[in-house]
């Protein structure tokens, strides 16, 4: 008797397992359609899928070597709809023959359309302050400076091979100071654009990285000109600008003016002669000495500020 229970128990076990499986097996065949049913449903929601805009766009494929084309990352447009992520559903424009109005198309697109396009994803970190930014409301769209199928530089996906050379086609005035005698070491390769700015928004002046002024952004790297000094130089508060060029200048530090010019812009009436041009200056002997081969930094090495009891005139 017991033997014939322990033996119904078993080939119960066995025919619920069976069930299970069976009932598992077309759950699973119902609900994973075949890929000729998920093409006609793609087709019936207005999708044509990648590989049909690969046909005539065989030139776009260079996107799958860049950040949009990386399908294991599940944000990449490539793990989602490819093509039609960005361009959306585009069996119309396929039946339409290849007919633009079918398609979005960035070329046809305002800028602002454009830019709203791009941030529905890039809109956290650097490009949170895009909308409103010196850029964008100057009409400035992301594939101004960006290229999602041809980028030219090793990153960021930028029309031409370099920063400096995407930034030149708008800023040929700041660009051009670099090539002066003094000049941030942008040439030299180690340092861009984006080393002080940050050209997709900010909370502050210029597009500036750090701080909330000149004078913050220029201290996060000068950390000894940060002060607080027991005797500020008044320039100094002001702005650092008022002293220097900050993209390049013909004169050292990237002075703004050669010495002593430069000082007697503010220092014109002093105890020194206000300018080397003075009638005096040049009939005096203990004067005539000042204008050959002198400057104010001589003696007043501490420009920036001084924390010497005795630093009032930013002695040295």
């Amino acid at each position: 008797m017991h033997s014939f229970r322990r033996f119904a128990r078993l080939v119960l076990c066995a025919g619920l397992a069976s069930a299970w499986l069976l009932a598992g097996t077309a759950s699973a065949d119902t609900n994973t359609p075949t890929p000729a049913a998920a093409k006609a449903m793609a087709q019936s929601a207005g999708f044509a899928g990648e590989n049909t805009c690969l046909t005539c766009h065989e030139d776009k494929a260079q996107y799958k070597g860049t950040p949009h084309g990386r399908g294991a990352d599940a944000r990449s447009p490539a793990a989602a709809g490819g093509c039609e992520t960005c361009h959306g559903p585009g069996q119309a424009h396929v039946d339409g023959g290849g007919d633009k109005t079918k398609i979005t198309s960035f070329a046809s697109m305002s800028p602002r359309d454009v830019s709203a396009k791009c941030t529905s994803c890039h809109n956290r970190a650097a490009h949170l302050n895009w909308a409103g930014s010196a850029h964008d409301s100057r009409s400035v769209s992301c594939v101004t400076c960006h290229s999602v199928h041809a980028p030219k530089s090793d990153k960021a996906q930028l029309v031409k091979a370099s920063q400096v050379e995407t930034c030149v086609q708008c800023h040929r005035d700041k660009v051009q100071k670099l090539r002066r005698s003094a000049h941030m070491p942008v040439v030299e390769g180690k340092m861009e654009c984006g080393s002080c700015h940050n050209p997709h928004g900010s909370t502050n002046v210029k597009l500036l990285k750090a701080g909330n002024s000149v004078n913050e952004s220029c201290v996060s790297c000068h950390t000894e000109k940060r002060g607080p000094y027991l005797f500020d130089h008044g320039a100094v508060e002001t702005n650092c600008t008022s002293c220097h060029e900050p993209h390049g200048s013909n004169n050292e530090r990237m002075l703004v003016a050669k010495m002593p010019f430069l000082c007697q812009r503010c220092h014109v009436t002093s105890r020194h002669p206000p300018t080397v041009y003075e009638n005096y200056v040049l009939r005096t002997s203990t004067n005539s000495n000042k204008i050959f081969g002198r400057s104010c930094t001589v003696c007043h090495q501490q420009v920036h500020g001084s924390n010497s009891p005795s630093g009032r005139a930013f002695l040295r």
